[in-house]
């Protein structure tokens, strides 16, 4: 194990069960937040306008969703007093830098897909095209 792992507080090592670190990374790790956090952007987007953006999400993913990155200070949720309420979602400073990740593996994802589809095109016995 090296220093730096070793060093680490409790509560911030991911390999511990009970560390607050691996309970972000499972949250923030799943597949809606991350298109949530990719489909923000730059952008400050309606509830309706995110679900839109995010194919095949459902009201109650999404609602669970912001909520959670509300919680965690990456989404800010602002309720404009309208009748009805208008509510935008915008990333926070912490979820702008989070969605650099995100961006990153969203290329990975790009650059590697062909390869990646075709290992399981072999692991999975499809004969090629």
């Amino acid at each position: 194990m090296t220093k730096q792992l070793r060093d680490l507080p409790e509560n911030a090592d991911l390999r511990r069960a009970d560390s607050l670190a691996r309970e972000i990374f499972s949250d923030v790790a799943n597949k809606w937040a991350l298109l949530i956090i990719e489909a923000l952007g730059e952008r400050t987007l309606r509830f309706s306008e995110l679900r839109d953006e995010v194919e095949g999400v459902s009201h109650k993913m999404l609602t669970q969703n912001l909520r959670m990155l509300e919680r965690y200070g990456l989404v800010d949720r602002t309720v404009h007093p309208t009748v009805p309420p208008k509510v935008e979602y915008t990333l926070t400073e912490p979820g702008r830098a989070l969605r650099a990740t995100v961006d990153l593996l969203c290329g990975w994802t790009h650059r590697y897909l062909g390869h990646i589809e075709a290992a399981r095109d072999r692991f999975d016995g499809t004969p090629d095209a």
